[in-house]
Protein backbone atom coordinates (compact mmCIF):
# COMPACT_ATOMS: atom_id res chain seq x y z
CA UNK A 1 0.00 0.00 0.00
CA UNK A 2 1.31 3.70 -0.98
CA UNK A 3 2.23 5.61 1.77
CA UNK A 4 -0.59 8.74 2.63
CA UNK A 5 0.38 11.94 1.79
CA UNK A 6 0.51 14.17 4.97
CA UNK A 7 -1.91 16.36 5.74
CA UNK A 8 -1.20 20.15 5.18
CA UNK A 9 -2.29 22.33 7.96
CA UNK A 10 -2.64 25.80 6.28
CA UNK A 11 -1.90 27.46 10.24
CA UNK A 12 1.21 25.04 11.19
CA UNK A 13 4.71 26.09 9.73
CA UNK A 14 7.23 23.02 9.71
CA UNK A 15 10.62 24.03 10.87
CA UNK A 16 14.04 22.48 9.58
CA UNK A 17 17.39 23.27 11.93
CA UNK A 18 20.69 23.83 10.13
CA UNK A 19 22.84 23.04 12.73
CA UNK A 20 26.02 25.65 12.51
CA UNK A 21 26.72 26.87 16.02
CA UNK A 22 26.10 30.79 16.04
CA UNK A 23 25.31 30.40 12.28
CA UNK A 24 22.42 28.39 12.74
CA UNK A 25 19.07 29.53 11.70
CA UNK A 26 15.74 27.59 10.59
CA UNK A 27 13.93 26.82 7.32
CA UNK A 28 10.31 27.72 7.95
CA UNK A 29 8.14 25.83 5.51
CA UNK A 30 4.29 26.23 5.47
CA UNK A 31 1.91 28.49 3.72
CA UNK A 32 1.03 32.30 3.61
CA UNK A 33 4.25 33.17 5.36
CA UNK A 34 4.87 35.81 3.61
CA UNK A 35 2.03 37.22 4.98
CA UNK A 36 2.97 36.01 8.72
CA UNK A 37 6.12 37.41 9.93
CA UNK A 38 5.62 35.97 13.49
CA UNK A 39 6.28 32.43 11.99
CA UNK A 40 9.42 33.72 10.90
CA UNK A 41 10.71 34.25 14.45
CA UNK A 42 12.88 37.08 14.78
CA UNK A 43 14.95 37.52 11.11
CA UNK A 44 17.32 40.68 11.75
CA UNK A 45 15.78 43.78 12.68
CA UNK A 46 17.92 46.85 11.40
CA UNK A 47 17.21 50.83 10.16
CA UNK A 48 17.08 49.65 6.22
CA UNK A 49 16.12 46.55 3.89
CA UNK A 50 16.93 45.85 0.56
CA UNK A 51 14.62 43.44 -0.98
CA UNK A 52 16.36 42.26 -4.44
CA UNK A 53 13.72 40.56 -6.70
CA UNK A 54 13.08 40.07 -10.64
CA UNK A 55 10.90 40.94 -13.15
CA UNK A 56 9.04 38.04 -12.68
CA UNK A 57 8.48 37.75 -8.89
CA UNK A 58 7.80 41.74 -8.47
CA UNK A 59 4.46 41.70 -9.54
CA UNK A 60 3.37 38.29 -7.77
CA UNK A 61 5.20 39.34 -4.27
CA UNK A 62 7.04 42.38 -3.82
CA UNK A 63 4.02 44.63 -2.50
CA UNK A 64 3.15 41.58 -0.49
CA UNK A 65 5.97 41.65 1.36
CA UNK A 66 7.13 45.46 1.76
CA UNK A 67 4.01 46.16 4.66
CA UNK A 68 5.88 42.77 6.58
CA UNK A 69 9.40 44.55 6.43
CA UNK A 70 8.45 47.97 7.25
CA UNK A 71 6.83 46.49 10.63
CA UNK A 72 10.71 45.96 10.83
CA UNK A 73 12.35 48.52 9.16
CA UNK A 74 12.18 52.12 8.78
CA UNK A 75 13.58 52.19 5.26
CA UNK A 76 13.00 49.52 2.61
CA UNK A 77 14.70 49.58 -0.45
CA UNK A 78 13.64 47.20 -3.30
CA UNK A 79 15.74 46.18 -6.84
CA UNK A 80 14.65 44.50 -9.58
CA UNK A 81 16.69 42.32 -11.69
CA UNK A 82 16.21 40.92 -15.21
CA UNK A 83 14.68 37.07 -14.82
CA UNK A 84 17.35 34.11 -15.93
CA UNK A 85 20.49 32.30 -15.61
CA UNK A 86 21.93 34.29 -18.15
CA UNK A 87 22.09 37.38 -16.36
CA UNK A 88 23.88 35.55 -13.25
CA UNK A 89 26.62 37.73 -13.80
CA UNK A 90 28.67 40.65 -13.10
CA UNK A 91 27.05 43.49 -14.32
CA UNK A 92 23.34 42.64 -13.09
CA UNK A 93 25.09 41.46 -9.46
CA UNK A 94 26.42 45.49 -9.57
CA UNK A 95 22.73 46.40 -10.23
CA UNK A 96 22.52 45.29 -6.24
CA UNK A 97 25.69 47.21 -5.09
CA UNK A 98 24.30 50.12 -6.71
CA UNK A 99 21.13 50.07 -5.19
CA UNK A 100 22.47 49.38 -1.88
CA UNK A 101 24.50 52.28 -1.91
CA UNK A 102 22.58 54.60 -3.40
CA UNK A 103 20.01 54.03 -0.55
CA UNK A 104 22.81 55.31 1.54
CA UNK A 105 22.59 51.76 3.35
CA UNK A 106 25.40 50.33 6.10
CA UNK A 107 26.25 47.35 7.94
CA UNK A 108 22.84 47.62 9.51
CA UNK A 109 20.97 46.58 6.69
CA UNK A 110 19.72 43.57 5.70
CA UNK A 111 19.07 41.96 1.87
CA UNK A 112 15.83 40.02 1.37
CA UNK A 113 16.34 37.70 -1.69
CA UNK A 114 12.36 37.53 -2.73
CA UNK A 115 12.77 35.15 -5.58
CA UNK A 116 14.31 31.73 -6.81
CA UNK A 117 17.79 30.11 -7.55
CA UNK A 118 19.15 32.61 -9.36
CA UNK A 119 17.73 35.79 -7.33
CA UNK A 120 19.11 34.11 -4.06
CA UNK A 121 22.70 33.77 -5.30
CA UNK A 122 22.91 36.71 -6.07
CA UNK A 123 21.45 39.05 -3.79
CA UNK A 124 23.55 36.18 -1.12
CA UNK A 125 26.59 36.90 -2.67
CA UNK A 126 25.45 40.75 -2.62
CA UNK A 127 25.14 40.47 1.17
CA UNK A 128 28.63 38.60 1.77
CA UNK A 129 30.36 41.28 -0.40
CA UNK A 130 28.59 44.52 0.80
CA UNK A 131 31.04 46.28 3.78
CA UNK A 132 32.50 42.65 4.09
CA UNK A 133 29.03 41.12 5.25
CA UNK A 134 25.74 41.67 6.07
CA UNK A 135 22.70 39.57 6.92
CA UNK A 136 20.53 38.38 4.63
CA UNK A 137 17.14 36.71 4.78
CA UNK A 138 16.22 33.85 1.87
CA UNK A 139 12.56 33.93 0.68
CA UNK A 140 12.59 31.28 -1.99
CA UNK A 141 9.38 31.32 -3.82
CA UNK A 142 10.26 28.28 -7.10
CA UNK A 143 10.34 24.51 -5.72
CA UNK A 144 14.21 24.58 -7.05
CA UNK A 145 15.02 27.02 -4.42
CA UNK A 146 13.04 25.79 -1.31
CA UNK A 147 14.37 22.48 -1.35
CA UNK A 148 18.43 23.35 -2.54
CA UNK A 149 19.59 26.49 -3.08
CA UNK A 150 17.93 28.89 -0.66
CA UNK A 151 19.54 25.99 2.33
CA UNK A 152 23.50 26.05 3.18
CA UNK A 153 25.06 29.36 2.41
CA UNK A 154 26.29 28.67 -1.17
CA UNK A 155 26.47 32.17 -2.89
CA UNK A 156 27.62 32.91 -6.47
CA UNK A 157 27.17 33.91 -9.99
CA UNK A 158 28.35 32.37 -12.77
CA UNK A 159 31.34 33.22 -15.81
CA UNK A 160 31.47 32.44 -19.04
CA UNK A 161 33.14 29.22 -18.78
CA UNK A 162 31.93 27.66 -15.80
CA UNK A 163 28.59 27.91 -13.73
CA UNK A 164 28.74 29.59 -9.83
CA UNK A 165 32.60 29.57 -10.31
CA UNK A 166 32.64 33.13 -8.68
CA UNK A 167 31.11 33.52 -4.94
CA UNK A 168 31.54 32.77 -1.81
CA UNK A 169 29.70 30.87 1.65
CA UNK A 170 27.31 33.51 3.55
CA UNK A 171 24.78 31.65 5.56
CA UNK A 172 21.33 33.33 5.84
CA UNK A 173 19.25 34.49 9.06
CA UNK A 174 16.56 32.72 8.09
CA UNK A 175 14.87 30.81 4.95
CA UNK A 176 10.54 31.31 4.49
CA UNK A 177 9.65 29.02 2.33
CA UNK A 178 6.17 30.03 1.70
CA UNK A 179 4.21 27.11 0.04
CA UNK A 180 1.68 29.27 -1.75
CA UNK A 181 4.38 30.94 -4.13
CA UNK A 182 4.29 27.42 -5.88
CA UNK A 183 1.10 28.14 -7.07
CA UNK A 184 1.99 30.73 -9.57
CA UNK A 185 5.10 28.83 -10.68
CA UNK A 186 4.81 27.64 -13.68
CA UNK A 187 5.10 24.06 -14.74
CA UNK A 188 8.45 23.94 -16.79
CA UNK A 189 9.99 25.54 -13.05
CA UNK A 190 8.18 22.73 -10.83
CA UNK A 191 9.17 20.04 -12.72
CA UNK A 192 12.65 21.50 -12.95
CA UNK A 193 12.14 22.08 -8.87
CA UNK A 194 11.33 17.97 -8.78
CA UNK A 195 14.63 17.40 -10.45
CA UNK A 196 16.73 18.43 -6.97
CA UNK A 197 14.00 16.52 -4.83
CA UNK A 198 14.32 13.76 -6.57
CA UNK A 199 17.92 13.94 -6.11
CA UNK A 200 17.95 13.55 -2.62
CA UNK A 201 16.52 9.56 -2.44
CA UNK A 202 19.31 7.65 -4.82
CA UNK A 203 21.87 9.93 -2.35
CA UNK A 204 20.29 9.55 1.16
CA UNK A 205 16.88 8.04 1.39
CA UNK A 206 16.00 5.14 -0.80
CA UNK A 207 12.71 5.34 1.11
CA UNK A 208 12.14 8.55 0.52
CA UNK A 209 12.81 8.18 -3.76
CA UNK A 210 9.91 5.59 -3.20
CA UNK A 211 7.56 7.53 -1.32
CA UNK A 212 7.86 10.02 -4.33
CA UNK A 213 7.12 7.28 -6.97
CA UNK A 214 3.87 7.05 -4.97
CA UNK A 215 2.88 10.32 -5.27
CA UNK A 216 4.47 11.61 -7.86
CA UNK A 217 1.36 12.71 -9.52
CA UNK A 218 -0.06 14.55 -6.42
CA UNK A 219 2.95 16.58 -6.49
CA UNK A 220 2.77 17.69 -10.45
CA UNK A 221 -0.87 18.53 -9.28
CA UNK A 222 0.43 20.79 -6.67
CA UNK A 223 -1.32 19.06 -3.74
CA UNK A 224 -0.25 20.68 -0.79
CA UNK A 225 0.40 17.88 1.85
CA UNK A 226 2.60 16.19 -0.32
CA UNK A 227 4.47 19.51 -1.52
CA UNK A 228 4.91 20.18 1.95
CA UNK A 229 6.03 16.41 2.95
CA UNK A 230 8.77 17.00 -0.20
CA UNK A 231 9.78 20.29 0.85
CA UNK A 232 10.19 19.36 4.52
CA UNK A 233 12.15 15.77 3.65
CA UNK A 234 14.62 17.35 0.98
CA UNK A 235 15.71 20.06 3.78
CA UNK A 236 15.94 17.52 6.72
CA UNK A 237 18.60 15.93 4.10
CA UNK A 238 19.99 18.89 3.05
CA UNK A 239 20.34 20.40 6.81
CA UNK A 240 21.90 17.20 7.70
CA UNK A 241 25.17 17.30 5.24
CA UNK A 242 24.97 20.93 5.85
CA UNK A 243 25.83 21.07 9.13
CA UNK A 244 28.45 18.15 8.95
CA UNK A 245 30.01 19.89 6.12
CA UNK A 246 29.33 23.75 5.74
CA UNK A 247 31.94 24.16 3.41
CA UNK A 248 31.53 21.25 1.28
CA UNK A 249 35.09 19.94 1.84
CA UNK A 250 34.06 16.10 1.66
CA UNK A 251 30.39 14.68 2.60
CA UNK A 252 28.83 17.97 1.21
CA UNK A 253 29.74 17.06 -2.80
CA UNK A 254 27.12 13.99 -2.48
CA UNK A 255 24.63 16.84 -2.96
CA UNK A 256 26.13 17.25 -6.21
CA UNK A 257 24.82 14.05 -7.91
CA UNK A 258 24.01 14.64 -11.34
CA UNK A 259 25.54 18.32 -11.19
CA UNK A 260 29.08 17.99 -12.95
CA UNK A 261 27.53 16.17 -15.77
CA UNK A 262 24.37 18.70 -15.43
CA UNK A 263 26.70 22.12 -15.42
CA UNK A 264 28.63 21.02 -18.63
CA UNK A 265 25.66 20.85 -20.04
CA UNK A 266 24.26 24.14 -19.35
CA UNK A 267 27.77 25.78 -19.63
CA UNK A 268 27.64 23.92 -23.14
CA UNK A 269 24.29 25.40 -24.61
CA UNK A 270 25.07 28.48 -23.03
CA UNK A 271 23.11 29.63 -19.09
CA UNK A 272 19.53 29.54 -19.74
CA UNK A 273 18.74 27.76 -22.44
CA UNK A 274 17.94 24.56 -20.03
CA UNK A 275 16.84 25.16 -16.62
CA UNK A 276 19.30 23.96 -14.05
CA UNK A 277 16.97 21.18 -12.44
CA UNK A 278 16.45 19.61 -16.63
CA UNK A 279 20.34 19.69 -16.77
CA UNK A 280 20.47 17.69 -13.57
CA UNK A 281 18.15 15.33 -14.40
CA UNK A 282 20.06 14.47 -17.60
CA UNK A 283 23.28 14.55 -15.05
CA UNK A 284 21.88 12.39 -12.57
CA UNK A 285 21.43 9.65 -15.33
CA UNK A 286 24.46 9.53 -16.89
CA UNK A 287 26.09 9.57 -13.48
CA UNK A 288 23.48 6.36 -12.74
CA UNK A 289 25.24 4.84 -15.98
CA UNK A 290 28.12 5.71 -14.95
CA UNK A 291 28.04 4.53 -11.53
CA UNK A 292 26.81 1.11 -13.08
CA UNK A 293 29.51 0.81 -15.39
CA UNK A 294 31.85 0.67 -11.88
CA UNK A 295 29.52 -1.81 -10.54
CA UNK A 296 28.29 0.09 -7.62
CA UNK A 297 24.90 -0.37 -9.17
CA UNK A 298 22.34 -2.40 -10.77
CA UNK A 299 20.71 -1.37 -14.04
CA UNK A 300 17.75 -1.60 -12.20
CA UNK A 301 18.26 1.34 -9.93
CA UNK A 302 19.10 3.75 -13.02
CA UNK A 303 16.40 2.42 -14.74
CA UNK A 304 14.10 3.64 -12.03
CA UNK A 305 15.56 6.56 -11.72
CA UNK A 306 15.00 7.52 -15.09
CA UNK A 307 11.95 6.19 -15.16
CA UNK A 308 11.00 8.70 -12.95
CA UNK A 309 12.33 11.70 -13.81
CA UNK A 310 10.60 11.10 -17.54
CA UNK A 311 7.31 10.52 -15.48
CA UNK A 312 7.89 14.26 -14.17
CA UNK A 313 8.55 15.50 -17.46
CA UNK A 314 11.95 15.44 -17.02
CA UNK A 315 14.68 15.40 -19.90
CA UNK A 316 16.81 11.96 -19.41
CA UNK A 317 18.82 12.09 -22.63
CA UNK A 318 21.66 15.00 -22.56
CA UNK A 319 21.42 17.57 -25.26
CA UNK A 320 23.74 16.95 -27.95
CA UNK A 321 27.45 17.91 -27.13
CA UNK A 322 30.52 15.92 -27.95
CA UNK A 323 31.71 13.79 -25.30
CA UNK A 324 35.03 15.60 -25.62
CA UNK A 325 32.95 18.48 -24.97
CA UNK A 326 31.88 17.66 -21.66
CA UNK A 327 35.04 16.63 -20.64
CA UNK A 328 36.70 19.80 -20.92
CA UNK A 329 33.80 21.29 -19.54
CA UNK A 330 33.62 19.21 -16.41
CA UNK A 331 37.57 20.25 -16.10
CA UNK A 332 36.43 23.86 -14.99
CA UNK A 333 34.10 22.62 -12.46
CA UNK A 334 34.82 23.42 -9.37
CA UNK A 335 34.95 20.25 -7.97
CA UNK A 336 37.99 18.99 -9.85
CA UNK A 337 41.20 18.34 -8.39
CA UNK A 338 44.39 18.34 -9.97
CA UNK A 339 43.29 17.64 -13.60
CA UNK A 340 40.84 14.92 -12.25
CA UNK A 341 36.79 15.53 -12.62
CA UNK A 342 35.03 14.40 -9.69
CA UNK A 343 31.45 13.06 -9.54
CA UNK A 344 28.81 12.06 -7.26
CA UNK A 345 28.29 8.41 -8.08
CA UNK A 346 25.27 6.27 -6.44
CA UNK A 347 27.19 3.02 -4.44
CA UNK A 348 23.72 1.68 -4.04
CA UNK A 349 20.60 2.78 -3.60
CA UNK A 350 20.31 5.74 -1.07
CA UNK A 351 24.33 6.10 -0.30
CA UNK A 352 26.40 8.44 -2.49
CA UNK A 353 30.10 8.51 -2.77
CA UNK A 354 32.41 10.99 -4.82
CA UNK A 355 35.14 9.70 -6.74
CA UNK A 356 36.89 9.88 -10.22
CA UNK A 357 36.72 8.08 -13.60
CA UNK A 358 39.26 7.94 -16.41
CA UNK A 359 38.36 9.56 -19.32
CA UNK A 360 37.53 6.74 -21.25
CA UNK A 361 34.80 5.55 -19.53
CA UNK A 362 33.30 9.06 -19.35
CA UNK A 363 33.58 8.95 -23.12
CA UNK A 364 32.16 5.81 -23.41
CA UNK A 365 29.10 6.67 -21.35
CA UNK A 366 28.23 10.01 -23.02
CA UNK A 367 28.44 8.47 -26.35
CA UNK A 368 26.39 5.68 -26.09
CA UNK A 369 23.71 7.74 -24.08
CA UNK A 370 21.14 8.79 -26.86
CA UNK A 371 21.29 12.36 -26.90
CA UNK A 372 18.15 14.75 -27.95
CA UNK A 373 17.31 15.68 -31.48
Amino acid sequence: MPEPVPRADAAEARRVAVDLGERSYDVVIGHGLLDRPAAWESPPVGASALIVTNSTVAPLYLNRVLPVLRERHRRVHSVELPDGEQHKDWPTLNRVFDALLQARCDRGTTVYALGGGVVGDMAGFAAACFMRGVPYVQLPTTLLAQVDSSVGGKTAINHPMGKNMIGAFHQPRVVVCDLDTLSTLPDRELRAGLAEVIKYGPIADWAFFEWIEQHADELLAREPGALQHAVTRSCEIKADVVARDEREDDLRAALNFGHTFGHAIEAGLGFGVWLHGEAVAAGMVLAAELSNRLGMIDEQTGARLAALLERCGLPTRPPALAADRFLELMRLDKKARDGDILFTLLNGPGRAVVRSACDDLVREVVERTPQRA
